[in-house]
């Protein structure tokens, strides 16, 4: 993978923009937002089969949706994390494309909606196997940075034919 086609691609706070013009965000955003997000989905499998765990489910879906609309930094998790988290830390040693987490966002909200839409038609586990993929996801990345559907996104990419 090339330096232009990572979904963590490294620029200078002086030259954080992307190529859409967009600033950089702090790459420790999304990653706080992620074990955030394990988090609640963590609860919502140890409560699956009860009414709870569809709430939680519900909860998630709804946080997947600002992020998709706003992006990560500007998700529910990014906002927390911009006021109460980096105020304490040094600044970020680099800037990331918000594209990819905002893609991201895109699928933990399909994975955790569709299981919502199941569980609410009445298909049984369907919060349980939705939390579970999407905790798996959420993880990785809480963990050891790795962004499932970032990688996605830039696979995308590569997959779509070159204008010109």
């Amino acid at each position: 993978m090339t330096s232009a086609d990572s979904p963590t691609t490294r620029t200078s706070p002086a030259a954080s923009t992307t190529a859409a013009g967009a600033a950089g965000i702090d790459p420790r955003g999304p990653r706080f937002g992620a074990a955030v997000t394990a988090a609640l989905l963590a609860l919502t499998i140890l409560l699956a089969g009860s009414p709870a765990a569809t709430v939680l489910l519900a909860g998630v879906v709804v946080l997947f949706v600002v992020g998709v609309a706003r992006g990560a930094q500007g998700s529910v998790q990014g906002v927390l994390y911009r006021r109460l988290v980096r105020p304490r830390l040094a600044p970020p040693r680099h800037l990331e494309d918000p594209a990819p987490p905002r893609f991201a966002q895109l699928v933990g909200l399909l994975v955790t909606g569709t299981g919502l839409v199941l569980a609410l038609a009445g298909v049984p586990g369907a919060v349980l196997v939705a939390a579970a993929v999407a905790f798996v996801a959420a993880f990785l990345n809480a963990a050891f940075g790795l962004c499932l559907g970032c990688e996605m996104y830039v696979l995308l990419r590569r997959l779509r034919p070159s204008a010109g």
